[in-house]
This record gives C-alpha cells, structure tokens and sequence, in this order.
C-alpha cells in the first residue's frame, strides 16, 4: 500500500473511532467539533478569489480560484478554444443537440454569450439537463424484480423535471417538492408531479405473508437513502442494521429520520392541469390568495391579542346558558373533485362550480371548546338551486354516502386519530334503511346514505355523537372527510357544520356569540389572563377569532377568494408519493398486504422481527445548528393546504434547505458540484453522492464554496451558474493534450486543459436524428420501448428488465439506486453499432438525403463541406476534403460496376454513416 493510501486510510479509521466512541451517547457529542472535522460539513465560507500573476488570463472569479492551483504547481492553462468548438461545446452542454448548420456558418455565428443565453432559453436545455437528474433519481417506469410490472403514470415525474429546469425553479424550491410536494402545493400539478421522485425505486411485486413488513422498511430505505444521497451527498442507508462505519450517523438517528416516510405510499390519482393560457391567471390567483392570508395572520399575530385583552377586562354580558351549537365558522372546506365553497357569512357555505358525479370533500376546522361531544351538519336550502335544494342533484336532493371525523391537538401533525360517531340522528331521513342518516355512518360508501327527498325545499339537519368525548384543554382541530358516492351529483348545497359540549344535544340550538360563554367562564377565574397557562390563553384566543369583526371579515375575504380559483380545463392520472391516499394497484393485494404500517420501529441489526421502539421523526443532530432541535421546522396543518396529511416530509424538505440553522449549506455544496461535473467531466468532488469522510477531497474547496455562495446569492437559480461557468476562461480552454503538463497532473484534476469526453448513449443517438434531419421534437407524454421512435431519448420507456439496448452500450446506469456519475467505457460493439446497426443505415441514408438538397448533388465538394459541417461543427481540411472526395468517387463507381442504379445515393450514404462512425462525432473537445 502507498504511503498517501495508507494515511487516507488511518485517518478514515481514527473518524471512525472517534466518532463510535461517543455514537450512543448523543448528548455527550459535540456537533459543531463533528462539522468542524470534516470539508464538507463545515459551515459555509464564502471565500475571497485569490490573487494570481497571470490575472491577464482570468475572465471572472472561477478562474481566479483554479489559476492559483496551478501556479503553484508550476502549470499554465491552455489557450482558448476556437469559436467553432466551443460553439459545438456550449450546443452539447446546454441542449445536448448539435448546432443547427446556419448556427454554425461564418456569417450567422454570434457571440459565445448571447448563444448561451440562447440555448439556456431553449426547451431543449430541460430535457439535457433533465437527463442528468434522472440518474440521481434512479427514475424507471417499472416495479423492477421479476415480474417488473409498468407503472403507465410515472413519466410524470420525468415531465415535471424537465419543466422545472426549463422555468429555472430554484433548486431549494425543487428540492422540497420532490420529497413534499403533495403537502407543500396540493393544487399544483407540478408539485404533485415531482413527488414521483420517491416512488421512482424498485419494489416488489410477489410477496409472501413474511415478506410484506420487510420489503415495507426496504421501501422506506430506498427513499431516504436517494434522498441523501442525492441532496446531501451522504449515504444515511448505511446506518440502518448499524451506527455508519465512517460517518458520524447513529442507527437510532437513521430510524428516526426515515419515519418521515412512514405514511407514504405510491398512488394513482387525477390531478387537475392548467393550460399554458390558465398558468398566468392561476399565479395571480395564487398570490392575491396568499396576500390575502398574509393580511389575516398578520391581524392575528400583531393586533388580535390586544383587542382580546380589552374585551377580557371589559366583556359584553355573558348568555345566561352556554350554547347547545357553537357554529364553525373558521372551517375550511375542500372538494377533492373541483367544486368550489363560497362562504356566506353566517357560517354556512354555497357550494359553485362543478358539480362532479363523485365528490368529495375535506373540511378542517379550530374548535375552542376543552370538550366535544357532538357534530352537527346543517343542509340548508337556497334560491340558486333546482326546487331550492338543499341538495344540487336536478331533483333538489342529496346523498351523504359516508363521514369519517377525525380530532388532534392544535399543534399536532396529521389529520389526528379518528373519532367513533354513534346515534346518528336527523329531523328528516328519506327511508329508515339505505338512505337513512345512520347508513352515512355505516361503511357503505357506494350504496347508501342520508338523503331526504319527501322534504326538498327546506333546511335539514342531522347530528353525529361521539362515542367518547374530544377532550384537549387548549381545544382542537377537527377533520370531517364527507363522501359523495351513493348517487350521481347528490351533494349537499349549502352546508353549515357546528359542535356542542352537551351530551345528547338536540338537533336546534341557537347562539350567535357561541364562543361567549366559554370566555366569560374563563374571564370570571381569579387572577385574569395572567392565571392562565400558555395553552389555555391561546386556546381563549382562537375561541374569539369568530367574535371579532374585523378578524371575521379578514377570514371570510380569504375563503371567498377560494371560490374564485381558475378552474381546470383538463386532468390527468400521474402517480404521486402521498399519504391518505389508495395505493397503487399491488400483485399480493388479495392476500392481505398493507402497503404501510402505522409506525415505524427501531429495529435491532435492520431485522423487522426484532422490533424496538415505535420512533418519531428527528433530523440528523450532524446538521442542527444554531442550538435549533428537531421541531424547529415542525409544520403546522392548520396554515396548509393539505391538513390531513401528517406534514412529516415538509418538516424534512424545509430542514434539507435551510441554509441557516438545516442543511441547506450542504445541499448547496453537492448541486454545485453536480453542475461543475457536467460541465468539465469530473466534479471538484469526484465522488457527487458521497461528500462523507470517504470521499475523495475536493480539488478546490475555495472554489466550492464560492459557488455554492453564488447559487443561494442567486436565490438558488441554476441557469446564472450555468452562465457563470461558461463564461470562465477555465471553461473555454482547448482539449489540447501536452505531454509536459500531464507529466504534472496526468488526469487534469487542476484543470489545465478543457478534458474531452465521450458524449452519452442518448446525446450520441438525438445527434444522429439531428444531424439526418428525423429528429422529432415533441415534448412530454408516455415513453416507448422502439428504438425506431424519432423522439429523443430521454423520452425511451424506462423498464428494469427491458433496457434499451444502444443506451445500455453507452454506460446508461441501470435505474436500481441513485447514480451520481455514469462509468464511461470503451469497447468494441460500440464502433459495431456504426458500421452494423440497421438503424444507424437508416439515419445514414436520410443524412444523404439531405446532403444531397442541402448541397447540390453534383457538386461533391459541397456534400462533403456539408457533411463535415452537420456531422462535426467544423470545415474538413485540405487532407479530409481530398480523401473524402476520393472516397465517394471510388464508392460511387464501385456501385455502377455493381450495377446499382442510384449509384450516388448509395456513395453519399456510405461517407454519412463514415461521418457518424468518427471518433470526432461522438466526442466533446
């Protein structure tokens, strides 16, 4: 073993110790000594660019940082590139597609900057840099293992990365959709897409019964682990049967961590889309809404206390008895199907817009009350409806076909434990059986349900008891989940939702200050506010949010502007990453299989039968800083969309991005590293998806630094970087090998030169359609598995067991874990491919085709100008001219002997596919 070996080994043992030392008492663990040791966990510098003698050479500050490694190492950089290769070098970076001709020419040739800015600007750039995420993301369209069933909605995901690298999302923004974007942004279709991310792993579809808990926590593995990997350049999956052998990750803190995903399954669901003409109004919709709920929580938080007070030391005269109903007026309704809520002002809702077959809706509401005993539901007639309702079925009616309650504490996570209704009860019931008020309890959610046609026309109401009181002395958040599914349309018109504290309360009760007698109670308590725990003065103060007028009105200006949502004009089924949702159809459904399980345990050596503690989510203590713990980034359901889901992975995503007190610093440092590797061929960290002690050290930590600095400065936006990059001196260097300088630096790790590469299995195939002219350009949809499709092939149908051959060739990864960086190698079928393939022969003879209209088929010397220009981005020289005239001379003459009679034709194919066999062609310089 080398000396330099050795040291790297004995340094990587002595972190192990020193870590192990202390793994199990993590309270003894000093985090900010365990960042300090360690390049990449060290808190973020922004590092000044250092002086150089050669400042004459440096273009902006990048050049600064890779200058002085080489000076001090006795090296100079190559001289810029010729215009023409660094052209064709931008082309392929960018867009993955060769110039176009005219782009090329002497006279239409612009400057390098503005032609970056044009490629950044293309649709194309999306799908070649889309490509790159793939790989991270071990994205496949099919289960994997044997019987590698498809998933026909996965593409999805591949369409949302390419639409956001088009938009120039910023990465934080994308980071955080891809593990939430279900709870971050339900209403965006993009946002649903990107959830793909975590469900794209393999998973099995043939299971025995013993099977089913481990293959659970395989998954579970599977999404945390790419999620390091990919975002933090760590490789957490280590630690699950034991503490990480080299990184400072403790299993208990693996267990915790990865009961983020818990609850998460693969779905199959509608999603609504906006079309390109609807995603401008929607962004204003969206915005009006948040000022509008910035405007209420501000009130709330800044001036609401005080008017509180005031009316605490001074209260209006208390009712002589506490309220049998107190009305919900700060619920939320949803319908999960399109229709909208118009709120009315007196509690109640006025259903608008569609009205599907089948709804259904999600109604969250704050109740101040320390106790609930029962849920009221009030159908009530309106005007706008056929025969005034109360239903919106043409007949006036409804069909309640199921209600499921569910109750938490304010500050919990989730949608809460579910609440058992007993002694339902109604003024009025269409029959006593199926469509009674108790059939909307009894599990049937297709074949019955209260209904009341016999009494269209007028307000009805129907109550639910709980069979145990809800009992939170700082109140709670309910969640009712109503379904609609017993008749076509069948759905309550104007619904009014209430609770009582009393026991078997009748079905009428009126209170128009319902919150009153449960805050003079409180007001008449010795000592005043300041008698009161936290809990029970903020408990006080959500019981008169509905008491206040201008809180009021601040609250009904929201929901109304919720019913004026742009509505969808189409939907489509993508399969998304959620929670509370049907899973994905699954070969041992019939036998039992659960798709997930309520907790997640420590378990001792990884081993699902020797089950330990039931685990609650915590981050990993190597990136809590600023004395922050784990519930710092805690998200409340009650300010968001989604608040049945649990809010775990938002809690996740936003640690992952949090550059001041998380890990954003980190995932800073590995996507900027991601771009350096794409652009020169290696990362400064040769190793992008393991930045831990073994890692290979970065070869320019400075420089690191300061691009990671420069991504957050630029609000984490990608395309300045990719801009920044190209517009170094480091970057527009010549490939030009010296034999003293690699004497130096034989793998230019202190770039000395621009490193030629071979370009991948798909770039080498788009170029081959580009430069035949069969290219087709059509973005987005279903994949396939024929190699005859003209599309681009990132669009190629990813199945595990049946992999595209070509791609597969040229070193694609197969898509079974995150792959930070493709193996690039050089065997003998690959040149085969050139000379034998049918398909290659087919884009050869369309490429003669062109040549010959392009060029003019009797002047030879054009066709052959032509075809170097396509094929290669340059003019042949005097030596390629003259042997490539000689070439499709003695061809063409060969054919004629033959006795061919397209004689020409069949020449200028055989110099096409010779073009497509160069080394050139399939190369970056």
């Amino acid at each position: 073993m080398k000396p330099k070996k050795t040291l790297s080994f004995l340094t990587a043992v002595l972190a192990f110790c020193s870590f192990h030392s202390h793994a199990r008492e993590e309270e003894h663990v000093n985090w900010e000594a365990e960042r300090a040791k360690h390049w990449a966990w060290r808190e973020l510098a922004d590092p000044k660019p250092p002086a150089v003698r050669n400042a004459g050479w440096v273009r902006n500050s990048i050049d600064r940082f890779v200058l002085a490694k080489l000076e001090a190492r006795g090296l100079v950089p190559n001289p810029q590139a010729d215009a023409r290769v660094l052209a064709r070098r931008a082309g392929f970076d960018l867009t993955g597609l060769p110039l176009e001709i005219e782009a090329r020419g002497a006279k239409g040739r612009k400057p390098l900057h503005a032609l970056v800015d044009e490629l950044l600007a293309s649709p194309h750039y999306g799908e070649r840099w889309a490509r790159h995420w793939l790989d991270v993301a071990r994205f496949a369209e099919s289960h994997g293992f044997e019987q590698d069933y498809d998933r026909p909605h996965a593409y999805h995901f591949r369409d949302f990365v390419i639409q956001a690298l088009n938009q120039d999302m910023p990465f934080d923004q994308f980071v955080r959709w891809q593990v939430a974007g279900d709870e971050i942004a339900p209403d965006n279709h993009l946002a649903m897409m990107a959830t793909g991310f975590l469900g794209a792993g393999v998973f099995p579809t043939q299971l025995t019964e013993k099977e089913f808990e481990s293959a659970r926590y395989d998954e579970l593995d599977d999404m945390l682990n790419t999620s390091g990997m990919a975002f933090l350049g760590l490789t957490i999956g280590c630690a699950r049967c034991h503490d990480h052998k080299f990184d400072p990750i403790a299993t208990k803190d693996y267990y915790r961590l990865v009961s983020t995903f818990g609850l998460t399954k693969r779905s199959e669901i509608d999603v609504s889309v906006h079309d390109p003409a609807q995603e401008k109004a929607f962004a204003e919709w969206e915005k009006k809404r948040d000022a509008l709920l910035a405007s209420r929580d501000e009130y709330e938080r800044e001036k609401l206390p005080e008017r509180f007070e005031a009316w605490f030391l001074d209260p209006p005269e208390a009712p002589s008895v506490l309220p049998t109903w107190v009305t919900l007026e700060n619920a939320e309704p949803k319908s999960l199907d399109g229709a909208a809520f118009k709120p009315l002002g007196d509690g109640s809702f006025l259903l608008t817009g569609a009205n599907p077959r089948d709804d259904r809706w999600v109604v969250t509401a704050e109740v101040g009350l320390p106790k609930v005993t029962a849920l009221r539901i009030e159908a009530l007639a309106h005007e706008s409806f056929k025969r005034r309702g109360p239903g919106r079925a043409g007949n006036g009616n409804f069909a309640l076909s199921d209600l499921r309650v569910f109750a938490k504490r304010p500050d919990e996570a989730g949608k809460g434990k579910p609440v058992k209704l007993v002694n339902p009860r109604a003024d009025y019931q269409q029959n006593a059986g199926h469509l009674s008020v108790a059939s909307s309890i009894d599990g049937d959610k297709r074949k019955s349900g209260w209904a009341v046609d016999g009494q269209i026309g007028k307000d009805h109401f129907a109550v639910f008891e709980f069979a145990e009181p809800v009992n939170f002395s700082g109140g709670c958040v309910l969640t009712l989940e109503l379904d609609y599914f017993a008749n076509v349309s069948h759905v309550i018109g104007r619904p009014r939702f209430s609770v009582s504290s009393q026991l078997a309360p009748p079905l009428k009760g009126e209170g128009a200050k319902q919150a009153l007698a449960v805050l003079h109670e409180a007001a008449g308590k010795p000592g005043g506010l300041e008698a009161l725990d936290k809990e029970s003065r903020a408990a006080l103060l959500r019981a008169f949010r509905p008491l206040d007028s201008e809180w009021k009105t601040l609250q009904v200006a929201a929901l109304a502007h919720d019913s004026a949502k742009p509505k969808p004009n189409k939907t489509i089924k993508v399969m998304v990453s959620t929670e509370g949702r049907k899973p994905m159809k699954h070969h041992a459904d019939g036998r039992g299989y659960p798709h997930f399980y309520k907790d997640v345990h420590f378990l001792e050596r990884g081993d699902p039968n020797q089950k330990g503690e039931v685990v609650a989510q915590a981050f990993l203590p190597l990136f809590l800083r600023g004395g922050k713990e784990s519930s710092h980034w805690t998200v409340s359901s009650r300010s968001e969309a989604v608040s049945s889901a649990s809010h775990r992975r938002h809690a996740f995503a936003k640690w992952l991005t949090d550059i001041e007190f998380g890990a954003g610093y980190v995932a800073a440092r590995v996507i900027a590293n991601r771009l350096w590797q794409h652009h020169f061929g290696q990362g400064l960290v040769s190793t992008p998806n393991d930045f831990g002690y073994q890692s290979s050290p970065p070869s320019h930590p400075e420089l690191l630094d300061w691009l990671a600095c420069r991504l957050i400065e630029n609000g984490w936006r990608l395309k300045p970087m990719h801009k920044l990059i190209l517009s170094s001196a480091a970057w527009r260097q010549s490939s030009a090998h010296v034999p003293a300088k690699a004497a130096k630096d034989l793998n230019n790790r202190f770039l000395w030169r621009f490193s030629p590469r071979r370009l991948e299995g798909e770039v080498i195939r788009d170029s081959l359609l580009a430069v035949s002219g069969q290219l087709d350009k059509t973005m987005f949809g279903k994949g396939t598995l024929d190699e005859r499709s003209r599309r681009r092939s990132i669009y190629f149908f990813i199945k595990r067991s049946k992999l595209i051959p070509t791609m597969q060739l040229f070193d694609a990864p197969e898509p079974l874990v995150s792959q930070g960086r493709r193996q690039s190698t050089t065997i003998a079928p690959q040149a085969l491919l050139f000379m034998n393939s049918p398909h290659v022969r087919e884009y050869a003879v369309a490429f003669a085709q062109r040549l010959l209209s392009e060029a003019g088929g009797e002047d030879l010397g054009g066709v052959v100008t032509t075809g170097y220009q396509a094929a290669l981005g340059r003019q042949p020289d005097a030596d390629e001219r003259t042997t490539a005239l000689a070439f499709l001379q003695a061809q063409e003459t060969s054919y004629r002997e033959a006795g061919q009679g397209n004689s020409r034709q069949l020449a200028l194919t055989d110099f096409a596919q010779t073009l497509f066999g160069l080394n050139e062609f399939s190369y970056l310089r």
